[in-house]
């Protein structure tokens, strides 16, 4: 999904911000792009596998120590996120959204959607998300997450 991405914003000419030009700016949205699959993705996605996923197929109670374990691991890199990526910026490359914003809040709405709300106790990471969903549109937002957001009724 990070190579289409980069194929369109190159291939359509998007506005600057989305993939900068600017080289420091740029390496900062590939860094992230690079560390986000077996960070954020990768302890996000275990632990909606871990809380939603196997319930629902195995038929079994999730066991509390096991959930406990992977909420922990998803906190330890909620921790890197916030202060080796956001820092005191609004957003990961800077001033401006960029892909990497993008790609980092829809990989932290799985635990979300799962009834994990990582957001909580974290003004950082909650005010980087409202700023995330005002560029991006409230609505478009709402709309692009609202099958993840409902997946716990299932």
């Amino acid at each position: 999904s990070i190579a289409i991405l980069l194929y369109l914003v190159q291939k359509f000419k998007t506005p600057d911000h989305w993939y900068p030009s600017d080289l420091q700016k740029k390496a900062r949205v590939d860094e992230y792009l690079s560390w986000q699959h077996a960070n954020i993705r990768a302890k996000g996605s275990k632990l909606f596998l871990t809380k939603v996923l196997l319930p629902l197929l195995t038929g079994q109670p999730l066991p509390p120590e096991k959930l406990e374990l992977v909420t922990e691991e998803l906190n330890v890199v909620l921790k890197q996120f916030e202060e080796k990526f956001l820092q005191d910026k609004p957003f990961i490359a800077g001033s401006e959204v960029s892909l990497a914003d993008i790609v980092a809040l829809v990989e932290l709405m799985q635990p979300v959607g799962a009834g994990y709300d990582l957001f909580e106790e974290r003004p950082k990471l909650m005010e980087w998300r409202r700023r995330v969903e005002e560029a991006v549109g409230k609505q478009l937002f709402q709309e692009a997450h609202e099958e993840i957001m409902n997946v716990k009724n299932l």
